[in-house]
């Protein structure tokens, strides 16, 4: 193992205990320009065609469905004859506005009546009795289909695994479009097109009552430019090449006939070059696959890349962590952060997480409740007073559901993306995430914050700002005490005990500005505990590594 970073892996092993993280690699040249990303060897993937990470390129973030879902309206309506338009995702609803009058199903059966090779993947689904999916998918892949796109629904996973991936790439026949790419969080689906003020979208779907008729909906998306556009496209090209059925379940495959769904996805056609540099961003993609067998032609032993690059960037971690996670409840991933935490006397972290689960069954909310419970622990543990866990509220008190899955290391690096902070995503599930480290350096103080040379990145930063001027309530522009960590923290933790504090007593004043609130569980009682960890383990939080991995404690 290359010598550096056969400390990073000690160190983490160390906080992973019974489930290690231990990272093999051999001796590779390592671009000191980039710290914070794997390398190739790193990935522990030889297998796979996209690059360790691609300089030049513009991202932008997209906060909030409604505008992530303009940007795609906008991609979408350029697409005509000769482009390809590409995307995954694990729910996909074709009455779900876009824009006001136009639909999912509408804006990609456009593109391909227009002339676009149009080509979809969506995961197939478990059974629909519980909730999945699956005829929601399978609607919208049989009107694309009649347009003249392809959508295949594609269940190779494991038994109780998923394809979480959400992403889009558009490749215009036309020099000056540029490319585009759509990595993040945000699924094609109902309740995801809401925007900052968080009243929620009108075209809903079923929710526990705690978040009203109209749920509110915190997410996030990146929309990128540039050589990593290539890369995207070639996550989805391995997955659609990969030549193993789609579902080997007859009960999958004769209806599918029956509709006359795609059972053999067609040749794509021949890639076009990796876009010309657009931008500052250099791009890293994460991502998860398990094993499984038929094995992955492009991940024959699985894929945990992200899990990899956060036990990476949070070993560099040295003033803040920010994290806005759906799923922080894995004691196996909380192992790194409270490793961090101990390391650092100086780190702090600030994790946003949803107030009530997106689930109300008697069967995994108790399991889930655990080991989210299990994991705040283990971070409070190791932290302390340098840990803040808080939930979203709007400005009529009513809970915000966090879907989004963003991670924002010392103003340095960034992560956007479809990965939660559990095992499932880190090791079971298909997922993809886009890790951003602009070059452009930003000047404002402190402007090296972690102390390591590496310095303050535009993109990273003002990311934070961003959802923290939301979150706080504040107007655009109105952070300079909120660009030094230990500060900016200081400052979330006020405003979290002024919100809790008026709750308390809301007749004594008018309501403080934000919407952070310290975040609480209720435990299940003890009689629930000892099934809920079984439930946990096997169905809620399964763990994907290849057996001599889970023997070894690696990932």
């Amino acid at each position: 193992m290359w010598r550096p970073f056969a400390g990073i892996a000690r160190r983490v092993s160390a906080a992973f205990g019974r489930s290690s993280l231990a990272l093999t690699g051999h001796r590779e040249h390592f671009d000191p320009a980039h710290p914070w990303f794997l390398t190739g060897t790193e990935r522990g993937n030889a297998h796979t065609r996209i690059r360790p990470w691609t300089d030049g390129n513009e991202v932008t973030p997209l906060v909030h469905g409604k505008t992530y879902f303009a940007a795609l309206a906008d991609a979408l309506h350029r697409a005509g004859p000769n482009d390809l338009v590409l995307f995954t995702d694990w729910r996909g609803d074709h009455d779900q506005l876009l824009v006001e009058g136009l639909t999912v199903a509408d804006a990609f059966a456009g593109a391909a009546r227009r002339g676009a090779t149009v080509r979809g993947i969506m995961w197939r689904s478990h059974i629909e009795t519980l909730g999945f999916p699956g005829r929601r998918n399978r609607k919208l892949a049989e009107i694309l289909e009649e347009a003249g796109g392809e959508v295949i629904l594609d269940q190779r996973v494991p038994s109780l695994g998923s394809h979480h991936q959400k992403f889009v790439v558009v490749r215009y026949a036309d020099d000056r479009t540029p490319d585009v790419a759509f990595v993040g969080g945000i699924d094609l689906a109902r309740a995801r097109r809401d925007d900052a003020d968080h009243f929620g979208d009108p075209r809903s779907r079923p929710f526990p009552p705690q978040y009203g008729e109209t749920p509110a909906w915190h997410d996030a998306q990146l929309q990128i430019h540039g050589p990593a556009v290539r890369d995207v496209e070639d996550v989805f090209r391995e997955r659609w090449e990969d030549p193993a059925a789609l579902s080997r379940l007859p009960w999958h495959a004769l209806p599918d006939i029956v509709r006359g769904l795609t059972r053999s996805p067609s040749r794509l056609p021949s890639p076009a070059a990796p876009p010309a540099p657009y931008g500052t961003c250099s791009v890293q993609l994460l991502r998860t696959y398990p094993r499984r067998r038929p094995a992955y032609p492009f991940a024959p032993n699985g894929e945990r890349s992200a899990a990899r690059a956060y036990a990476k960037v949070l070993s560099r971690a040295r003033r803040l962590v920010y994290v806005e996670d759906q799923y922080l409840w894995s004691v196996d991933v909380a192992r790194v952060f409270a490793e961090a935490l101990r390391r650092e006397p100086r780190l702090r972290l600030i994790a946003v997480v949803p107030k009530f689960l997106d689930d109300d069954s008697p069967v995994t909310i108790p399991s889930a409740l655990l080991g989210h419970s299990s994991a705040l622990d283990t971070i409070r543990d190791a932290g302390g007073d340098r840990v803040l866990v808080l939930d979203l509220e709007n400005d009529r008190g009513i809970p915000v559901y966090v879907h989004s899955k963003v991670c924002i290391v010392d103003d340095t690096w960034a992560a956007v993306g479809s990965d939660n902070f559990n095992r499932r995503s880190w090791t079971h599930d298909s997922e993809l995430t886009a890790a951003v480290v602009d070059a452009e350096r930003d000047t404002r103080a402190p402007v090296d914050p972690a102390g390591l040379g590496d310095g303050a990145r535009r993109f990273a930063r003002d990311l934070r700002l961003r959802l923290a001027r939301e979150h706080l309530g504040r107007d655009d522009g109105d952070d300079a005490d909120l660009i030094d960590p230990d500060r900016f923290f200081d400052v979330v933790r006020s405003s979290a005990d002024a919100l809790d504090s008026w709750h308390e007593a809301p007749s004594a004043g008018t309501r403080p500005a934000g919407r952070l609130r310290r975040h609480h569980i209720d435990v299940p009682p003890q009689w629930q505990q000892r099934a809920a960890a079984l439930v946990y383990r096997l169905v809620v939080d399964p763990d994907g590594r290849p057996l001599r991995m889970r023997l070894r404690r690696s990932y």
